[in-house]
């Protein structure tokens, strides 16, 4: 359950009664909310090997996506960060995709995902890709998407305008912990843009203990060049996760992302975060050399602003030494401002808005 599954799991709670298409779905992957709805999965669940090796079957998306039949509904939402938005809906429905980002190793990360890939066949597949994506994007009748930053991108690739509907945090299962313990948090999936290589790097020169939970296609190289202070811990329960956020001294985000709900959960649990000073970090975090620009002046953060460990080590030390000028309370009450039922709130009446305006 990451970020657009919790988005995902709000628009189920919205629409019971729904139908859901996806292109690929594992059985005890999501929330009992997600898995009490009607799926209905595309032909991608029926290849060999689809379980785990799905992502190479990337050229394949946006046949699959539009295969579904969706003839007869009034009302088609999507959640997409790959190809979903890319769903035929019928000439008189209407049609809102909720946008995470334009597909990320089509666009802005190319280079991140195949920039060192020898495969003469990839920058064929991304250019039919691109080309499929902007193509897609006109079925669309309303864009809404989780940051400034996705909004951006939005205008930049599709050339349409976006409402931005920050994605939620489940406030209530995060606290503020009295008794903090020595390591740094991170909380990720091992895709190569989010760039925990260098945190692990860092993290071996400092000698600072760091705990990583999460899993992916990265792992095995990261744990090979990892020194004995760094822990691995893969996917834990939300418990476990919730019990790491409040027991560090501080969260590690050394990657660009969209938006990013971790940071969001660190600080509802009243932990600082160390983050990229780029992307959708900038709208969340409040650092420590900006606090006193902002109307709530309480920092919540720091940023590093150049992409390598040097400066993320820097930004360590930076926060080792002014650490007890970070206010748990002050920082889970910024968090707040997310919370899932506003999230829940803002996008209900943001879509009978719509609705009663298609009418």
């Amino acid at each position: 359950m990451r970020g657009g599954e919790k988005c995902l799991e709000v628009f189920c709670e919205l629409f019971p009664q729904a139908d859901l298409y996806t292109l690929l779905h594992l059985p005890g992957s999501v929330s009992a909310r997600i898995e009490s709805m009607p799926i209905k999965t595309s032909f991608i669940q029926n290849l060999p090997f689809s379980k785990n090796g799905y992502r190479k079957y990337l050229p394949l998306f946006p046949m699959a996506i539009e295969s579904f039949n969706l003839k007869g509904y009034d009302l088609v939402l999507s959640s997409s960060h790959c190809v979903a938005k890319g769903v035929i809906p019928s000439p008189n429905a209407l049609y809102i995709a909720y946008v995470h980002t334009p597909m990320r190793y089509a666009w802005d990360m190319y280079n991140e995902y195949f920039g060192k890939s020898r495969n003469w066949i990839i920058p064929f597949c991304i250019h039919y890709l691109r080309m499929w994506d902007v193509t897609s994007s006109h079925r669309v009748d309303h864009f809404m998407c989780n940051s400034h930053n996705v909004e951006n991108r939005i205008k930049k690739y599709y050339r349409r305008e976006a409402e931005v509907i920050y994605p939620p945090v489940d406030s209530k299962l995060f606290n503020v912990h009295d008794q903090k313990e020595n390591y740094f948090l991170i909380v990720s999936s091992f895709a190569p843009y989010k760039r925990i290589d260098r945190a692990v790097e860092a993290f071996n020169r400092t000698g600072y203990p760091l705990k990583i939970i999460g899993s992916g296609p990265e792992g095995k190289k990261l744990k090979a060049k990892a020194g004995a202070n760094i822990e691995f811990y893969g996917w834990l329960p939300e418990d476990r996760v919730a019990d790491a956020y409040a027991k560090c001294r501080a969260l590690i985000f050394p990657g660009e992302e969209d938006c990013g709900i971790v940071p969001l959960e660190a600080m509802a649990s009243g932990r600082p975060v160390i983050a990229y000073g780029r992307g959708g970090a900038l709208e969340t975090i409040i650092s420590y050399d900006q606090r006193d620009k902002t109307e709530a002046g309480v920092p919540t953060g720091l940023f590093f602003h150049e992409p390598n460990s040097d400066a993320l080590i820097d930004a360590i030390e930076r926060f080792v030494a002014i650490e007890k000028e970070f206010d748990p309370l002050a920082i889970r009450n910024h968090s707040l401002k997310w919370d899932r039922e506003i999230f829940k709130e803002k996008m209900k009446a943001s879509i009978l808005n719509k609705i009663k305006s298609a009418c």
